[in-house]
């Protein structure tokens, strides 16, 4: 049995195997073929952080597949009120096929996992967004812009930095991060990058710099300054990037033909201007709708895992 907690756990073909799959699934659901390869499965989806995305696409995704998503929010279920977490996770992990978590603190999902008798995936914690990295790098390779990328991320040294870091690392392409003073990644994560670095090929840099990690970039890619729970630090983060929007500007620095990439939600004239983000809105929007593809690719695999 696997868990999907970060992309750190996953070996370059142990990636492409699930972008493979969400591929092959996506093709299927658009001409009409599809499979549910999940049927009568159930999924628990624990949400203690809101989200738009991550929920319409875990359950719709579970449907398509011929199973069932529950939506559990922590007003909803005991969890942070009163029981152990080790106790809700062997509770939810005997009734259930698999879990998503979407949470804060990435230690309340490892706990969780250690304590699941099924696969538990990361639907987002402060440290990781390894799901979001799916949906981007199955994008990257319906573009034929996986190859030889070169990507330049710009912005807050966050969940999806770090989770940028891990798939870079694994996959063997080219990073430039560029973040205001203060706001860098994760030292430790950064280490366990670079290390795995050497292994891939990967070529990571890490500035204050964002035009020089933007210079000659195939691919550019940004988030939001401030994320949930970051809302009291809003008025002082936009000081801080203040010279980090990903404009036209910006983008003239990127290689020719070069594509915008976007997690979303996207706050124009913040992180990014409005004519970058819908110049590239057919690649952003590709992006997001990628993340149900990449994420039933992602349950078929781990239940296939469970079942060897």
């Amino acid at each position: 049995m696997r868990h999907f907690l970060t992309l750190k756990d996953f070996t370059k073909e142990e990636i492409l195997e699930i972008i493979e799959l969400g591929l092959e699934i996506k093709k299927d659901l658009k001409s009409g073929t599809h499979k549910q390869q999940l049927k009568s499965k159930t999924l628990a989806m624990i949400f203690e952080k809101s989200s738009t995305r991550t929920r319409v696409s875990f359950e719709t995704g579970m449907f398509q597949l011929g199973g069932h998503a529950l939506f559990l929010s922590n007003r909803d279920i005991h969890l942070g009120r009163g029981e152990p977490i080790k106790d809700t996770a062997r509770v939810i992990s005997s009734m259930c096929d698999m879990v998503m978590i979407r949470t804060f603190e990435h230690s309340m999902i490892e706990e969780f996992a250690s304590f699941s008798k099924v696969p538990v995936i990361n639907g987002l914690t402060d440290s990781y967004h390894p799901v979001q990295l799916l949906a981007d790098y199955m994008t990257m390779v319906e573009y034929g812009i996986a190859e030889g990328a070169k990507v330049a991320y710009v912005g807050d040294g966050n969940n999806m930095t770090h989770s940028w870091l891990m798939l870079a690392s694994k996959m063997g392409f080219d990073l430039r991060i560029a973040t205001p003073k203060g706001y860098e990644v994760d030292s430790k994560v950064l280490e366990d990058a670079l290390k795995l670095a050497k292994e891939s090929g990967a070529n990571i840099t890490v500035s204050n710099d964002p035009k020089e990690a933007i210079r000659g970039a195939t691919i550019v890619t940004t988030d939001t300054w401030a994320s949930m729970g970051q809302e009291d630090e809003k008025e002082q983060r936009v000081k801080a990037f203040e010279g980090y929007i990903v404009d036209d500007l910006k983008m003239c620095l990127a290689k020719k033909g070069a594509k915008f990439l976007h997690c979303l939600p996207a706050y124009r004239g913040q992180e990014v201007s409005e004519s970058v983000l819908e110049g590239h809105a057919d690649i952003v929007f590709t992006e997001a709708e990628n993340r149900l593809h990449a994420q039933k690719g992602l349950m078929v695999w781990l239940d296939q895992q469970r079942e060897k």
